[in-house]
């Protein structure tokens, strides 16, 4: 009984883990969007070029 709760335990840590890890990339993803898009809007305002190596 204690081996299955374990087991149980770990399986739901790993589901946990996984949601988790997938919540981030997406955040990361969101997150990298919007600041591409703000210093876009940021250098249209100053009227300044952008490189690509601004965006890496």
């Amino acid at each position: 009984m204690i081996v299955g709760n374990a087991q149980q335990h770990a399986d739901w840590h790993n589901r946990l883990l996984q949601a988790a890890e997938k919540e981030l990339i997406k955040f990361e993803q969101q997150e990298s969007e919007f600041r591409k898009r703000d210093r876009e809007e940021r250098a249209a305002e100053l009227q300044l070029p952008l490189e690509q190596s601004d965006f890496e």
